[in-house]
C-alpha cells in the first residue's frame, strides 16, 4: 500500500493521465521548485494521432508509444506511480488510488475520454473504436482476418460481407481508417490472394451530418470526400445509424431505411468522459457538458477548487469564441504547457493571463499522398498537404528514436507500398474454423488422391 506524506517543504503537484497534456506539464515542472507525481494506470504514453497506423499494419505499437519513466526520467523531482486513480477528497486535497493514498497541493487531471455509443454500449462489441492500443490490435486483427476469410469461404455472398468494411463516423479517424482500408484493399495486398480479388472490396465511411470532417472549411471537406472516393471509399453522409448487430449495420436517410452488411464495422462517431469525470462532478459539484466533459474556468480549474485543473480532452474550456476547444493533441499539449507556467508562477506569488489556444491549423491525411490541411491563413489539399502532416506528426512524437523509426518505416512503406506490421495475433476460435472456414466439399475437390491420405 503506497501512502505518501508531505516529506518536505515542496508544493506537491499530482498529475492524472500521462497523455499529451500531463505529460507536457510534467516534463515542463521538471526543473521547477515542486515535487511532482505522475499517475497513470499504463506504463507509457501513446502518440493517439497515430494510432489508426497500428490498426491498418503502418506501424507497431512500440513505435507510437513512449515509456513515462523515460520520458520523465531526467526529472529529478519527478515520481511516476503505476496505478488507476478511483477518487479524490478535494477537502482534504487527496487523491485516492487503488493501491494508496497520495496529498497534492495542486491537482492536474488529463484523462482523456472514451467511446460514445450516444446509449447503445451493445454496438460496442460488434463496432470496436480506435482509443487504446489494445484497441488498435483488435482491429488491426479484424481487418486484416476479413481477406483471410473471405479467401476461405465458398459463398460469394459470404465473400461479398467479408470484403465489406463500415466505418461509423466521418471525423478525422473516420476518414484516417476509411482512407487506409481503401488503400490495404486495392493496392497493398491485392497481388497477395488466390481465391478473392481484394479490389472488388466494398468500404463505406457513414456520417450523420451533411459532410465529412464537419470542423474543416467547406472546400476541404470536400477535397477529402474527393479523395476518399478516389481510393474506393463510398462515402454517405446524411445517415443516421439506427442498430448495429451481427455483421449489419441499419441506418437512415430521410424517411429511408437501408441497411449495409459487413463483418467489419469499426467506430469513429462520438466521445464521452473518462470514467473520472462523473468522480469530479461528483465531489466538486463541478459543471459537466452532455457527453460529460468538466467545464472549466479560464486558468483551467474548476469553479471553487483553484488547486484542481482539468485539461487535455476531458476539460471543456469554451472561453475562445464561446465554443469547446477540439480534442485534438496540439490543444491537450498547448494546455500542459500552461499548466506549467501558471503553477511556477502561483510559487512565486505572481499571476499569468488566462490560457489562451493559439490554433496551429486542422490536418487530417487520407491515405498515402492525400490529405487536407487548414492552417487559418492557408488550406491545403493532396501531395503537399500529406508532407505538412507526416512532417507534423513526427516532430510532436516525444521520443527521438521513436521520430527516426517512424520516419524509416513511413519511408520504407513509401517505396515499397508495403504494410510491415500486417499481423494476425490472437487464437482463431474452434468456431470460427468451423464457420467461416472452406466448404468441405470444395476443399476436398482441390486435393490430389495423395493429398486426401496424407490429410
Amino acid at each position: 500500500m503506497y501512502n505518501s506524506r508531505k516529506t518536505s517543504d515542496l508544493p506537491h503537484v499530482v498529475i492524472v493521465g500521462g497523455g499529451f497534456a500531463g505529460l507536457y506539464a510534467a516534463k515542463e515542472l521538471g526543473k521547477a521548485l515542486v515535487k511532482v507525481t505522475l499517475i497513470d494506470k499504463r506504463n507509457f504514453h501513446l502518440f493517439q494521432p497515430l494510432l489508426y497506423q497500428v490498426a491498418t499494419g503502418s506501424l507497431s505499437p512500440a513505435e507510437i508509444c513512449s515509456p513515462l519513466r523515460l520520458v520523465v526520467g531526467k526529472n529529478k523531482n519527478t515520481h511516476v506511480i503505476l496505478d488507476e486513480v478511483i477518487d479524490i477528497n478535494p477537502e482534504e486535497k487527496q487523491v485516492i488510488m487503488r493501491e494508496g493514498i497520495l496529498n497534492y497541493d495542486y491537482l492536474i487531471i488529463g484523462t482523456g475520454v472514451s467511446h460514445h455509443y450516444f446509449g447503445n454500449d451493445q454496438w460496442e462489441k460488434d463496432a470496436p473504436g480506435l482509443k487504446s492500443i489494445e484497441n488498435a490490435l483488435d482491429i488491426r486483427r479484424k481487418i486484416f482476418l476479413a481477406f483471410e476469410e473471405a479467401e476461405k469461404v465458398s459463398s460469394m455472398e459470404e465473400k461479398e460481407e467479408w470484403l465489406t468494411f463500415a466505418i461509423v463516423g466521418g471525423g478525422p479517424t473516420g476518414v484516417e481508417l476509411a482512407g487506409a482500408i481503401a488503400e490495404i484493399a486495392h493496392r497493398i495486398i491485392k497481388d497477395d490472394f488466390k481465391e478473392i480479388d481484394t479490389t472488388k472490396a466494398k468500404i463505406f465511411l457513414i456520417e450523420g451530418m451533411n459532410r465529412i470532417l464537419p470542423p474543416y472549411p467547406e472546400d476541404l471537406s470536400q477535397k477529402a470526400k474527393e479523395s476518399l472516393e478516389y481510393l474506393g471509399v463510398t462515402v454517405l453522409t446524411n445517415r443516421m445509424v439506427t442498430n448495429i448487430e451481427k455483421s449489419r449495420v441499419n441506418i437512415r436517410y430521410g424517411e429511408e431505411e437501408e441497411t449495409i452488411k459487413a463483418r467489419t464495422i469499426l467506430w469513429a462517431a462520438g466521445v464521452k468522459a473518462s470514467s473520472l469525470g462523473k468522480i469530479i462532478v461528483e465531489k466538486t459539484n463541478a459543471e459537466s457538458d452532455r457527453v460529460g466533459r468538466i467545464i472549466v474556468e479560464p486558468n483551467l480549474s474548476i469553479k471553487d477548487y483553484p488547486n484542481i485543473f482539468v485539461v487535455g480532452d476531458l476539460a471543456n474550456f469554451s472561453h475562445q469564441d464561446n465554443k469547446p476547444l477540439p480534442g485534438i493533441a496540439p490543444v491537450a499539449m498547448a494546455q500542459g504547457q500552461y499548466m506549467s507556467k501558471y503553477i511556477k508562477a502561483q510559487i512565486k506569488g505572481e499571476t499569468i493571463p488566462p490560457f489562451r489556444y493559439v490554433d496551429k491549423g486542422s490536418l487530417a491525411v487520407i491515405g498515402d499522398n492525400h490529405a487536407v490541411v487548414n492552417l487559418g491563413f492557408m488550406k491545403l489539399s493532396g501531395f503537399i498537404a500529406w508532407l505538412v502532416w507526416v512532417f507534423a506528426h513526427i516532430y510532436y512524437l516525444i521520443e527521438f528514436d521513436s521520430k527516426l523509426v517512424v520516419m524509416i518505416e513511413w519511408g520504407w512503406n513509401y517505396i515499397t507500398r508495403g504494410r510491415g506490421a500486417r499481423l494476425i495475433t490472437g487464437e482463431i476460435s474452434e468456431k470460427n474454423l468451423i464457420n467461416e472456414s472452406f466448404n468441405n466439399d470444395h476443399y476436398a475437390s482441390s486435393l490430389t488422391e495423395k493429398e486426401k491420405v496424407e490429410v
